[in-house]
């Protein structure tokens, strides 16, 4: 069983933010395999939006942390325990401000580099061991915003249309990872 964890923040606020780019690929990768899925619903029990389905062989939980980013940990590490899946299973979908934009790096057994929601991970599993599916947001040529304030900007047309055109290419190394293994996919995409 794999927990596929797409990071973001709740609330129509943050919908279209750099920071909300792991919730959008989460959808995207839903979307992109609607009849897998059995039941989706908003779980207060693990604080998180949550669909449960089936790839090949493996059973997949996706989810949607509803605590905000900085605490996204809290209802990783609820659905980690109540489905006894092992960290090494839990693969998070997130936005990277070190990674040029549109990009994909995957990545396992890596530090948080920064990223507070990455670290709220390892905090709450005790562990770097998780697989990451990094996708690059780094601003084009010199930006003089605080990395805090970037993320939370809304995505201008063209950053939409580079996000819906990356969609296939992380549907694609989450298949690959589930198919073939995490090496595979890291071989292929990285």
């Amino acid at each position: 069983m794999k927990l596929i964890i797409g990071l973001g923040n709740p609330g129509k606020k943050y919908e279209l933010t750099w920071h909300n780019v792991g919730f959008i690929m989460l959808d995207h990768f839903k979307g992109s395999r609607p009849d897998d899925y059995l039941a989706c619903k908003k779980s207060t029990k693990f604080q998180a939006e949550i669909c449960e389905g089936e790839i090949g062989q493996e059973k997949i939980i996706l989810a949607k942390p509803q605590t905000f980013m900085n605490n996204s940990g809290a209802a990783v590490s609820a659905l980690a325990n109540f489905y006894k899946i092992k960290p090494q299973d839990v693969w998070v979908i997130h936005d990277d401000v070190d990674l040029p934009q549109g990009s994909l790096r995957i990545s396992h057994n890596a530090s948080a580099a920064g990223h507070k929601g990455v670290q709220s991970i390892i905090d709450a599993l005790g562990t770097q061991n998780f697989v990451r599916f990094r996708i690059g947001i780094k601003p084009e040529g010199e930006n003089k915003i605080p990395t805090e304030s970037y993320v939370l900007q809304k995505l201008s047309d063209q950053d939409k249309m580079m996000i819906v055109n990356l969609g296939p290419e992380i549907v694609s190394a989450v298949e690959l990872a589930l198919l073939d293994g995490v090496t595979a996919a890291m071989n292929e995409f990285n």
